[in-house]
């Protein structure tokens, strides 16, 4: 995976049986989903050539830099700072520093366009789709040529449910500047729209349901609105917290799911801000899909409690936790793969599945369900909210850790092993 390579010792190995892969991962989420949400870097910039000197020192931002900027009095070199380290934070990758620069820096300048992209930008990253929209939306009154602001608008509007006008922000952006990337993701949008041109819509209090008629029933699709508010007031108890806005709910045939998607083959539903279920059929809600109704839903409300911010790993395994699910079937073999430190690390798992293998991301979503597993019979549900809590406001996942549980991402693997054996047995 990457530059890292993993091997299972034979002794760990139970049987093998020929042909065919693991039973698939049913679903992943679409905060991170590269196929989804493009790590779009805005071009644009303000004037701060001195800044930069004085904020970025020795590879690091410069806190006391940015304090003595603060203490100046003056708002614009300011803004300037924060403008810079966010963009340097942007640039590593680092999108919670970078978000929390650029929150700071429109406190200083609030109608600065380049410091809206750019927060827009690392909004969209985060699965901020509604707040990133709003933000891009005053860059582009502010700024109506700007190519960049129009694209990162688009994204955010695409994310949030509004293609057509995705589609509309996109093509004003590609008359201004050719892009490959945003010309990519405008044939994606005409996809959808194309897809669904035939759908029928129908609203409750918390979703949007969007379905072709002829692919499912009225009673289906009445008893699949009627699973998804017992789950979301089941949610909301598990995890004291709502989503703001209304939850859009699309079903596919299967051909369709994957036509629009381009997901990986092991996905069976998707949360990229919309729940994208392929029905492949059915007439009833079965137990499986109950499962993934509750774990796409679970999303929603992690990246509410969240901010967006939640890595992959602990989003898959609350999740998970749930629907609920739990690691019995393979908690045993997992707890030596953690003993004999031969699981994935959780720093590598921070962001999306959505490039792994079936076996890959089979591996990847036992840990996260072992993990979550841990924190929650270890901690309880409050813990966890107060972790989810930490990290939407901005800190790391492994700060979030230390500050709740007093453990990093290290110990958490060693406790997860000794969970899992102590559950499970050798």
């Amino acid at each position: 995976m990457g530059d890292n390579s993993y091997g299972i010792p034979k002794a760990l190995v139970d049987h093998v049986e020929p042909g065919g892969a693991p039973a698939p991962v049913r679903s992943t989420q679409g905060q991170n989903d590269t196929s989804e949400l493009p790590a779009f870097r805005p071009t644009v910039g303000i004037d701060n050539a001195d800044v930069s000197l004085s904020v970025i020192h020795e590879g690091n931002v410069d806190a006391s830099a940015l304090d003595a900027l603060e203490r100046s009095g003056n708002g614009t070199l300011a803004a300037a700072g924060y403008f810079v380290a966010g963009r340097y934070e942007e640039e590593r990758k680092h999108n919670n520093a970078a978000r929390t620069y650029f929150e700071r820096a429109l406190g200083f300048s609030p109608d600065n366009a380049s410091i809206l992209t750019h927060y827009a930008a690392i909004l969209i990253q985060a699965g901020a789709y509604y707040e990133a929209a709003s933000a891009a939306d005053r860059a582009v009154r502010l700024v109506p040529n700007s190519p960049d602001a129009l694209a990162i608008l688009g994204y955010a509007q695409f994310a949030s449910d509004h293609s057509d006008q995705a589609v509309q922000s996109w093509q004003r952006s590609l008359a201004l500047r050719p892009d490959p990337m945003v010309q990519r993701y405008l044939d994606k949008a005409r996809r959808e729209l194309a897809a669904e041109a035939s759908f029928s819509q129908r609203e409750t209090g918390h979703f949007t349901l969007r379905y072709e008629g002829k692919q499912t029933g009225d009673d289906f699709r009445s008893e699949l609105l009627e699973n998804l508010e017992e789950d979301y007031r089941q949610l909301g108890r598990d995890l004291d917290v709502t989503p703001h806005a209304s939850i859009p709910v699309i079903l596919y045939s299967e051909q369709a799911f994957f036509d629009v998607t381009q997901a990986p083959g092991w996905t069976g539903a998707l949360n990229d801000g919309k729940l994208r279920i392929p029905i492949r059929g059915l007439s009833s809600i079965t137990p499986e899909l109950s499962h993934v109704l509750k774990h796409e839903l679970a999303h929603s409300f992690i990246n509410q409690l969240s901010r967006g911010r939640c890595p992959q790993w602990l989003h898959e395994g609350i999740a998970q936790l749930l629907e609920p699910r739990t690691s019995a079937n393979f908690g045993r073999r997992l707890g030596r793969a953690f003993n004999t430190q031969h699981a994935i690390p959780f720093n590598s798992l921070e962001g999306g599945f959505v490039g792994f293998s079936a076996m890959e991301a089979n591996l990847a979503y036992s840990e996260s369900l072992a993990a979550a597993e841990y924190l929650n019979d270890t901690y309880g549900m409050s813990d966890l909210r107060r972790i989810l809590e930490r990290i939407g406001e901005g800190s790391s996942a492994e700060a979030a850790l230390r500050s709740t549980i007093h453990t990093d991402y290290g110990h958490l693997e060693t406790e997860v092993g000794k969970f899992l054996q102590n559950k499970y047995g050798e």
